[in-house]
């Protein structure tokens, strides 16, 4: 059984040429100024993931359908990639703090700024609760 799982999870370095179209057009338009170092293509199960790496230190994660669900960096992300909703609360709410990074997880989008407050909202934006 052991032998039948781990032959599941499978994580294989591609090429940028390899990076499918809608990914590439992502970074292309929100991180203009940051080449990609790095991209990773992982398996684990019936879960396929697109891990790429940019210039700058910032992350980004990709779901089988090639959706953004995981943005992580260390200085201010671009306002383009934030949700309106969760960008218009921090600024009314944390007004001298900046978003480094950005998630989908089980249903909810989370929030860290830079001073490491974490912020959680529902998928429609509403505030949940400070995550810490």
């Amino acid at each position: 059984m052991a032998a039948f799982l781990s032959s599941c999870e499978k994580e294989e370095m591609i090429p940028t040429s390899e990076l499918p179209t809608e990914i590439a057009s992502y970074v292309s338009t929100h991180f203009p100024d940051n080449r990609i170092l790095q991209v990773v293509k992982d398996k684990d199960g019936l879960t396929k993931t697109y891990d790429l790496i940019l210039e700058g230190s910032i992350s980004l994660e990709f779901n089988r359908d090639k959706e953004i669900i995981d943005i992580d960096a260390n200085s201010k992300l671009p306002d383009s990639v934030i949700p309106e909703k969760l960008r218009l609360y921090v600024i009314a709410n944390y007004p001298s703090n900046v978003i480094t990074d950005w998630e989908i997880e089980e249903k909810k989008q989370q929030i860290e700024l830079e001073n490491g407050i974490g912020l959680e909202f529902n998928m429609n934006g509403d505030f949940l609760r400070i995550d810490n």
